[in-house]
């Protein structure tokens, strides 16, 4: 997509607004990522009790889907802005370009985690050995990462609309193979547990985890740190703002909660069942869990779909998180424009991708970031929700034509040395530090905003506020018409062939499912190895033929031309 049709730096206009189903794709495709398999491998080698983990998981992610719902969406379909432009709109030009650096910077990290990932996948394929040092140890990982690299940035050039279609396809199978591959090793990690010989009963499920998954060996990690690592583990995206970039684009702000498909069917089931599938493929390879990589713990599950699952699952995620980092950068100076930012970006963290570290260091990279990115979050629903209730005027710095909101960086880098005095001095524990540091950078910017200027009135106030309010009002216009003609504006009958393919995919789902209970039945993994792949190949063809047919339908039905009109006379 082109820059104007990113809105990069203007509120996203109502006919460019995504269903519900774009959000709900986007969320179960991100967030059942190849990073998954990293984590939940990790949980097994924290030492923390099978309990401690189910509940602790349970909280957290629930924490995290709350804070989306009530927070991070409501503001983004608000104001219909990026997080850059929101925050430039907040704090000023100058403070806009720090926190974009240092933003961009940490998503090409991440997103250079979930290549990583992907490149793991693939060089099973070509008996490259598992790459687990921070640095990688033979060439050929180096272009599979730098070929896995070209396809991610190929498609985050693409934009939101082109990210959320691959999500929307890729998710069903792709939360399907966690569930099967954890299928398949149960019974191997059953036969390596003394005293029980099957499943009968949930408290059987415990009694195997407890003694040959997750083992509970006194590390001091519980309960609480699985659940604050839970909440903290996307923080940037919410608690810090991050999707606002994706939200924006949501018709309402409810859509926030399908969140919970990510964190409950990404987070949750899907770190559960990896634990379960690196505990499984360790005992198969008489070896511990910290030696395998991603890929080597797919391949010994799913065989040939296990390395099409982790290569897709780092897709998916680096794809947006690619596309953050572009609009990061590209807020730096709206003239490189998105596309150009964004392969240049795409390039750097491929580069990074080389480098193994990336994803043996996860866990303690995505507290960091998150921590990094909640004062920024604080400051922006302080100015945005908290002001006007306070009687302050948000905005207050642009008003009085500051390039610069000193009041909104001191609270940043503040609330950053705290944080680090109370890590470093073994005060709280990293993931314990959001809730004081999110009151902490609050208290301080409305203090600094207070003795700054934000109690002041000022005449550009009120004209601001007459044009947002009619921006609202021609959103709102669109969307009670768009509602009332919906069923005018979308074809509700699929053509018989879209129909069909739609059946044929979901029956290739069925049989995927009925695999991994036959072999979890009959104890036979080369079962799922030799045959998954023909109902894997199924789906994906008879999927995107009908995605694209339904596009291509719904593209092809006649437009609200009068709200098209009443868009393009208005001053929005």
């Amino acid at each position: 997509m082109s820059t104007a049709e990113e809105f990069e730096t203007q509120p996203v206009s109502p006919n460019k607004l995504q269903s519900a189903n774009t959000f709900a794709g986007s969320y179960a495709g991100e967030h059942v990522a190849g990073t998954e398999f990293v984590i939940g491998a990790l949980f097994v080698s924290w030492g923390v009790g099978a309990s401690d983990i189910l509940l602790g998981l349970l909280l957290g992610n629930l924490l995290a889907v709350l804070t989306w719902g009530l927070v991070t969406a409501p503001i983004a379909t608000d104001t219909r802005l990026t997080l850059y432009a929101y925050l430039e709109k907040i704090a000023g030009p100058g403070t806009i370009k720090l926190y974009s650096v240092i933003n961009g910077i940490l998503f090409c990290v991440l997103a250079g985690a979930m290549i990583t990932v992907s490149a793991s996948a693939v060089r099973v394929l070509f008996d490259i050995p598992p790459q687990v040092n921070w640095y990688p140890t033979d060439l050929r990982f180096v272009l599979v990462a730098l070929s896995v690299g070209a396809v991610v940035v190929f498609m985050a050039v693409k934009g939101f609309e082109k990210l959320a279609a691959f999500a929307e396809i890729c998710a069903p199978w792709m939360i399907l193979m966690f569930i099967v591959g954890a299928l398949v090793l149960l019974p191997t990690i059953v036969s390596a547990t003394n005293g029980v010989n099957t499943i009968s009963s949930f408290t059987d499920f415990l009694n195997i985890a407890s003694q040959s998954i997750w083992v509970d060996t006194d590390s001091g990690i519980g309960f609480w740190h699985v659940a604050a690592f839970a909440w903290v583990a996307n923080l940037a995206m919410h608690g810090g703002m991050g999707d606002m970039t994706l939200l924006r684009f949501a018709r309402y702000s409810r859509y926030g909660y399908f969140s919970a498909l990510g964190m409950f069917i990404g987070h949750y089931l899907a770190w559960i069942c990896a634990g379960i599938m690196g505990a499984g493929a360790a005992i198969l390879l008489n070896t511990t869990i910290v030696a395998l990589d991603p890929g080597s713990v797919a391949f010994q599950a799913l065989g040939t779909c296990g390395i099409i699952a982790v290569i897709i699952a780092g897709w998916t995620t680096s794809n947006p998180t690619i596309y953050r980092a572009g609009l990061a950068f590209s807020s730096l100076n709206q003239k490189w424009g998105r596309t150009k930012v964004t392969v240049v970006v795409g390039i750097v963290t491929t580069i990074i991708a080389c480098f193994p570290f990336v994803f043996s260091q996860l866990l303690g990279f995505v507290g960091i970031m998150g921590l990094m990115m909640a004062p920024v979050g604080a400051v922006i629903v302080a100015e945005h929700w908290l002001f006007p209730r306070i009687g302050f005027t948000r905005y207050w710095s642009k008003y009085k034509g500051n390039t610069t909101n000193y009041a909104a960086i001191i609270t940043w880098l503040s609330s950053l040395a705290v944080s680090y005095l109370l890590e470093t001095s073994g005060t709280l524990h990293l993931f314990f530090i959001l809730i004081p540091i999110w009151i902490f950078a609050t208290l301080l910017y409305c203090g600094l905003a207070y003795a700054m200027g934000a109690k002041n009135t000022y005449s550009e106030q009120a004209i601001a506020e007459s044009a947002e309010a009619e921006r609202k009002s021609i959103e709102a216009t669109y969307l009670k018409k768009f509602e009332s003609n919906k069923e005018t504006l979308q074809k509700e009958s699929l053509s018989m062939m879209t129909r069909a393919s739609f059946m044929v995919s979901y029956l290739a789902l069925f049989v995927c499912a009925c695999l991994g209970i036959f072999s979890y039945i009959n104890q036979d993994i080369e079962l799922v190895r030799t045959w998954l792949i023909v109902p894997t190949l199924i789906y994906f063809v008879t999927a995107t033929f009908a995605y694209l047919q339904k596009s291509k339908a719904a593209h092809d039905e006649p437009s609200a031309d009068a709200l098209e009109q009443e868009l393009a006379a208005s001053k929005y």
